[in-house]
C-alpha cells in the first residue's frame, strides 16, 4: 500500500463524511473496480504514457460521464491526471479500510486448508464480533499448505491454529 494510494482513499473519505454519502461512495468504488477488472485492457490504455494525457482522460469521460456521479468521475481523472490510476485498486482498498473503521467493522482474513462452509463462516464471525466487540466481515482465503485448521489475521493481531503450525512447533520441540 502506496502513502500516496491511502492519502487518495483519505481525501476521498472526507470528501464522502462532509456530503454523508460514505456508503454510496464505497459502493461506487466497488462498482468502478468491477467494471476494470473486468476490462484490463482499458485499465492498460489509462497506464498507458503512449496516449496523451488529455486522450485518457476524456476516454474517462466517454466511459463513465454519463451513469457517474461528479465527485466519482472526477476522482479517476485526477488519477488518470496525475499518473495514478495504476494505484486505483489500492485506492479503494483503503478507503474500504476507513470505510469499515467508520462502521466499526473489521475485515478478519481467514486462511484454511479447504472452503469454509457458510455455517462455518456464520459460526466463527460470531466467534470473531463477541472477542473484538466489532462487526467482522470474514474472506475466506484457501491455502493448502495449512494442511488443516486456521489462520485469523484481524485488526494487525494473527492468530494461528493451524496443523502446520502445530507440526512446526513439534519440530522445534524435538530439535532441541
Amino acid at each position: 500500500m502506496t502513502e500516496i494510494s491511502k492519502e487518495y482513499a483519505e481525501a476521498l473519505f472526507a470528501l464522502g463524511m462532509e456530503n454523508d454519502e460514505t456508503a454510496e461512495y464505497a459502493e461506487l468504488l466497488e462498482e468502478v473496480s468491477g467494471i476494470l477488472r473486468e476490462n484490463p485492457a482499458y485499465m492498460d490504455l489509462l497506464r498507458s504514457p503512449n496516449i496523451a494525457r488529455s486522450e485518457r482522460i476524456l476516454a474517462v469521460e466517454a466511459a463513465f460521464g454519463s451513469s457517474m456521479p461528479e465527485y466519482m468521475l472526477s476522482f479517476l481523472k485526477l488519477l488518470v491526471e496525475k499518473g495514478r490510476i495504476g494505484d486505483f485498486e489500492e485506492c479503494v482498498a483503503e478507503y474500504m479500510k476507513l470505510y469499515d473503521a467508520s462502521k466499526m467493522r473489521v475485515i478478519a482474513k481467514v486462511t484454511t486448508a479447504i472452503e469454509m462452509t457458510s455455517n462455518e463462516k456464520i459460526k466463527l464471525t460470531e466467534k470473531l464480533e463477541k472477542m473484538s466487540g466489532k462487526g467482522v466481515i470474514v474472506e475466506n482465503v484457501v491455502d493448502k499448505s495449512v494442511i488443516g485448521g486456521i489462520i485469523v489475521e484481524m485488526d494487525g493481531k494473527i492468530i494461528d491454529g493451524s496443523l502446520k503450525r502445530r507440526l512446526r512447533d513439534v519440530k522445534d520441540v524435538i530439535s532441541r
